[in-house]
């Protein structure tokens, strides 16, 4: 099995930083082991120099028969045994050792047939001198690896925080807030406040302030990186994006526009028609055309963001029986708990209309709406919703299976449960039908 890691071990700043870290010591340890080798060889080697021509001249000494210094002696007992050996089989050499708890170098060689003569020579300082070095390393190669990870987690943070402020833009650009820009620096992007409609979807009343680019002077560009190439081609993706669906928007109100005048004369000239079979079925499709504009009137008056909510306190299970006998299509209300709810009655009726009008026509019966505190879900026993909408929501002039409509009403009740600040939340259930629940802040 993995192991289980932190959630931190995944970012990017904490992989750099055990990178860095581990390079470092690396980098630390290969330095200080070839500088440790390099000084120890080199002090090694001159005390042995210093120690064999001392064994030198105590061998001229012993067979020209003078006195031996003090450091010098024939089968002194502190003599190490190996090279005691070495020295008795004719060959001289040296060896570090200890003698009277100190440190010494020792230098031996034959004389007399099977005897050792053989030299001390003090070895602290040398062997004091390795240790500081060694310590020096360790300290060294300590205050490197932190200051390196200091400065290379400063600069890699820097990255971070420019691709965390990317990541954020993409999730309010998702989430349909199209004046999100990302705005870096190094772009050269414009800013400041834009001037145009809004056109994702916004909750509560709107009027708080907001962020986004526009049309004002341009920073000053720097050299590009690859953050700047990626932030650079999303606030492109984002523009691109905002106007097609500006222009999509102008375009739906202004035929919705142009089609209310020629449709009011319409109406008026079907209710001239004599009766009969052919004058209702004129009539019905007038009506049809009538609604159809008037939602699409709605929808771009949403697209917009410019709609503002007249806040009451309302108890929401009365609210929700009004709501049902508007429709008048024999939708069971039951509450299970009522609360009141700071709100627009006149856009909560519609979404709660649009929601049970859409469970008669698309499912089947019983449509039951439920209250529970702040909580409305409107079911039927149909069929379910379609997949694309469970999950990407409601869309436009789209239905599936055959039905009839225009995908609108749905698109109008997420519309006005955002301006409401409200969520609205589409899903089946598991035995069948479909179920929309409506989430409302209460009082």
């Amino acid at each position: 099995m993995r192991p289980v890691l932190p959630p931190w071990s995944g970012t990017l700043a904490a992989k750099a930083a055990a990178f860095i870290t581990v390079m470092c010591c690396a980098l630390a340890a290969l330095l200080g082991v070839l500088v440790h080798v390099q000084v120890t060889n080199q002090t090694v080697g001159q005390a042995r120099e210093q120690a064999l021509q001392r064994l030198t001249q105590a061998t001229e000494r012993y067979e020209a028969g003078d006195t031996l210094r003090r450091d010098a002696g024939v089968d002194p007992p502190e003599l190490p045994g190996e090279l005691r050996d070495l020295a008795v089989a004719g060959d001289r050499g040296t060896m570090v050792a200890e003698r009277e708890g100190r440190p010494t170098m020792w230098a031996a060689g034959p004389v007399d047939g099977e005897r050792a003569l053989a030299v001390a020579v003090d070895y602290s300082q040398q062997a004091r001198t390795i240790e500081g070095l060694d310590r020096a390393i360790l300290w060294s190669s300590g205050l490197a690896i932190g200051a390196t990870l200091l400065v290379g987690a400063f600069a890699v943070t820097r990255v971070t925080r420019r691709l965390h402020t990317t990541a954020l833009v993409a999730r309010r650009i998702s989430a349909g807030d199209l004046d999100a820009r990302v705005n870096d620096p190094r772009t050269g992007t414009p800013t400041g406040p834009r001037t145009g409609p809004h056109t994702g979807p916004r909750t509560g009343s709107g009027t708080g302030p907001r962020t986004g680019s526009g049309t004002g002077p341009r920073r000053k560009a720097g050299p590009q990186d690859e953050v700047a190439a990626v932030a650079a081609a999303l606030d492109s993706m984002a523009a691109s994006l905002q106007g097609k669906l500006l222009a999509e928007q102008r375009f739906t109100a202004d035929v919705a526009h142009e089609l209310r005048t020629p449709l009011t004369g319409l109406h008026a000239a079907a209710e001239l028609l004599p009766p009969g079979r052919p004058t209702e079925l004129v009539r019905d499709r007038v009506a049809a055309l009538r609604t159809l504009t008037e939602d699409l009137l709605e929808i771009s008056r949403l697209d917009t963001g410019r709609e503002r909510v007249e806040l009451d306190t309302e108890r929401l299970g009365p609210l929700a029986e009004r709501a049902v006998r508007a429709a008048g299509n024999g939708t069971e209300v039951r509450v299970v708990r009522d609360v009141s709810v700071e709100t627009d009655r006149r856009r909560l009726e519609r979404v709660l209309g649009n929601l049970v009008a859409n469970a008669h026509k698309h499912g089947r019966g019983p449509v039951v709406l439920t209250v529970d505190g702040p909580v409305v879900t409107v079911r039927d026993h149909g069929d379910g919703f379609p997949e694309y909408l469970v999950a990407h929501g409601p869309q436009r002039f789209r239905t599936e299976g055959g039905t009839r409509g225009h995908g609108l009403g749905l698109t109008i009740a997420r519309g006005q449960a955002e301006v409401l600040g409200a969520r609205l939340e589409f899903a089946n259930a598991p035995e069948g039908g479909a179920v929309a629940t409506l989430k409302l802040a209460a009082e």
